[in-house]
């Protein structure tokens, strides 16, 4: 896994706002802290997202918008890319792929944050169908696509030059068995951690107790990985790109 130090750019893709919340909030902040820019790329608004009825799905967009940029600022990011696929609806294709590539190119990352290209059948909520086509296209953009001059010709002709990620970090892993991951220590950066999910206003019925199961879920990770009792951590698989 790349260090902070050698990182200039990362770029993280997901399907909804607060995936990068629940997934790499901590390691987004070591990233801000060590000077890296930090881009967020939300492939949908979250639309069929919360729980209040009364609120318009294209309401519910806007709102989730809002609570994803103030979310992001929490932990120093200030770069959002909004694509506005409908939640729910994302597919895998070449629409975004293009999408995702023109983002890649623009951003020009060393490092690529996603969700996992595979279905992990021990997690039926981190196995959403628009994680696992978010993790896809993705993958699919980092690389063929992104790289490959060929690919998508109007994006180099629009002045998109091809670019080559070094890096993609997998949010959770894939759970597949004896996958290799990396444990990130978030010790530090929890309570920035919890306030972005804080802004997340509009999906919380009881964000206290969320909060207490999340951070037992993220003190187990890191008692998991070696980490010092007390501490608390995310887990990546970690891609070479190169």
């Amino acid at each position: 896994m790349l260090q902070p130090h050698e990182i200039e750019r990362a770029l993280v893709i997901t399907a909804h706002p607060d995936d990068v919340d629940f997934g790499a909030a901590g390691t987004v902040a070591n990233l801000t802290d060590a000077g890296v820019e930090v881009t967020y790329c939300l492939v949908t608004d979250g639309q069929a997202g919360g729980y209040d009825e009364s609120i318009s799905r294209p309401r519910m967009a806007a709102i989730r918008r809002e609570e994803q940029t103030k979310a992001a600022a929490e932990v120093g990011v200030t770069e959002l890319v909004f694509l506005g696929h409908m939640d729910g609806e994302v597919q895998f294709d070449m629409e975004l792929r293009h999408e995702l590539s023109r983002v890649i190119r623009t951003v020009r990352p060393q490092v690529v944050i996603t969700q996992s290209p595979t279905i992990n059948i021990t997690s039926v909520y981190g196995s959403h169908a628009d994680h696992v086509a978010t993790g896809q296209g993705a993958w699919t953009a980092v690389y063929p696509d992104a790289r490959n001059p060929f690919a998508f010709p109007e994006l180099l002709t629009s002045g998109y030059e091809p670019w080559a990620a070094s890096e993609i970090w997998i949010m959770y892993g894939s759970g597949t068995v004896g996958e290799q991951v990396t444990a990130v220590d978030i010790t530090s950066q929890i309570d920035r951690k919890i306030r972005a999910l804080r802004c997340h206003v509009s999906q919380h019925r009881d964000p206290d107790g969320l909060e207490e199961r999340l951070r037992s879920w993220w003190g187990q990770i890191a008692v998991e990985s070696g980490l010092p009792e007390g501490s608390f951590a995310e887990r990546f698989f970690v891609a070479d790109a190169r």
